[in-house]
């Protein structure tokens, strides 16, 4: 088969979209906090947009206000005279020319630290094991050692590494590896250094001196039966009553199965509401929330400077153009966004009244389709504008993709699944914790509801409300 070459003209389709169009995109599913950082952005990479802030609108008002010198008395002429003559630096030489350092200017500081230079840097647990491994008199080997060991310690105050790991790492032998471990487990917190769970119980119940009782022995053999409260066989096989193992319980229920979280460093976030949903005189009102959100504007300088046309090049005209084109093209998608969001809450509004009213046990089934149909939007639009965005309401804040849920058959219609997962966590935590409702008899309840839900629906939704089966959840005999 011989290759050629040739030219061909073919006729097709194309959906391009512009710059200004992927802009109006972007600017819909942001967040708030990622469209003010956007906006912050385009303020300062465009010239004709600005800030406009209250205390901008006030100076201007101050200026129209102040009045000129020929309106003021003399007396305040003179004062302004003195003050125009005075000269700070002069004064401060005067002073300071005795040798005496008044303390007002430093020569040795080109500017003023910074605000972060006054605060103080919170201790890891890394940071706070090695401050332990410095006041102890263990040999140079061993700390070495210990200092690798505290290296591998996970968030949690795991060790992750083996001792044939470690071993390798610092060509050691296996005794001095375990001296090391010995010696960072005796640091605070207590159970700090384990390899598991068991060995972090047992190191914290040697530091408290619990040694040889009966704790010990079931920490030792018996974890398996503490997770399943098979406390009847724990008291059998170690011949005690069944209140000596409940007073076990209790303590090891106090103690603490990960260390090292009271020392961890992860900053809680918190969420700022995209939309405000207020019930005013039996009315619901949407309010957006644009607290932070920067309020900008078209520069009158530089749009004056657009209408002179002796002023600037063709190029850099052009420039202008482009820019004064791209504000006004951001100033429209941002107030597309606000409407857009605006038009999807009240269509959502519509749609889940009864939560609204009544509470989450009523939020009824819901797709994108329904509100792309009902306000005549494409659907991967609406999905863009639910997506990372939270409502505000009298039950709570919520993001926009809680109101969209799958639906499961009933007598009266249709019930969302949202409203069954609460309702299987409000049936449980009435439950008798001796007696708990096992899966099965859990859908005879659902059933008698009028709601048909498969158990492997139920144990499903259980599991993603991270509630435990029935065997975990019952309670011992007192």
């Amino acid at each position: 088969m011989a290759l050629e070459t040739r030219l061909e003209a073919r006729l097709s389709q194309k959906l391009i979209l512009t710059p200004q169009l992927q802009l109006a995109i972007k600017l819909l599913q942001l967040p708030q906090l990622e469209l003010t950082q956007a906006i912050n952005q385009e303020l300062i990479e465009n010239p004709f947009l600005e800030e406009q802030t209250e205390e901008v609108t006030q100076s201007e008002e101050m200026v129209q206000e102040t009045p000129s010198n020929n309106e003021k008395g003399d007396s305040e002429v003179t004062m302004d005279t003195s003050l125009a003559t005075f000269s700070v630096d002069e004064y401060f030489e005067e002073r300071g020319s005795d040798g005496r350092d008044l303390g007002y200017f430093n020569n040795g500081m080109v500017e003023k630290p910074g605000f972060e230079t006054f605060l103080s840097a919170s201790s890891n647990l890394t940071d706070h094991l090695k401050w332990q491994l410095r006041f102890t008199n263990a040999s140079d080997e061993t700390r070495e050692a210990a200092e690798m060991i505290i290296g591998n310690i996970d968030d949690n105050g795991y060790l992750c590494a083996t001792i044939e790991e470690l071993t390798d790492l610092l060509n050691a032998s296996p005794s001095l590896v375990q001296r090391a471990i010995t010696l960072v487990q005796t640091f605070d917190p207590y159970g700090v250094g384990a390899r598991d769970l068991q060995e972090c119980l047992l190191i914290q119940i040697r530091l408290l001196g619990l040694e040889g009782s009966l704790i010990e022995h079931i920490i030792r053999n018996n974890l398996a039966d503490l997770e399943k409260k098979k406390y009847q066989v724990i008291a059998k096989q170690h011949s005690v009553s069944i209140e000596d193992v409940m007073a076990v319980v209790k303590i090891i229920e106090g103690l603490e199965p990960k260390p090292g979280r009271n020392y961890s460093n992860t900053q809680v976030s918190y969420v700022a509401p995209d939309v405000f949903v207020e019930k005013v005189d039996n009315e619901y009102r949407i309010i957006l929330n644009d607290e932070n959100i920067p309020r900008i504007r078209i520069s009158s300088m530089y749009k004056e400077l657009l209408h002179n046309k002796k002023a600037f090049d063709k190029v850099d005209k052009q420039f202008l153009i482009d820019k004064y084109k791209s504000a006004l093209w951001l100033m429209k998608s941002i107030d597309e966004r606000n409407k857009t969001i605006y038009r999807v809450t009240e269509s959502m509004l519509k749609f889940q009244v009864d939560f609204f009213e009544k509470g989450v046990q009523f939020l009824k089934p819901l797709n994108l389709r329904f509100i792309a149909e009902d306000i005549n939007m494409h659907e991967s639009n609406i999905s863009r504008v639910t997506s990372n965005k939270y409502i505000s309401c009298a039950h709570g804040i919520f993001p926009f993709r809680y109101f969209f849920s799958s639906s499961l058959s009933s007598q009266d219609g249709s019930v969302s699944s949202t409203s069954v997962k609460e309702l299987i966590r409000k049936i449980i935590s009435e439950e008798d914790r001796r007696n708990p409702l096992t899966d099965l008899k859990l859908v005879e309840i659902f059933k008698n509801k009028n709601i048909k839900i498969a158990r492997r629906t139920l144990a499903k939704y259980r599991e993603e409300l991270k509630i435990p089966s029935h065997t975990k959840r019952k309670m011992a005999d007192s």
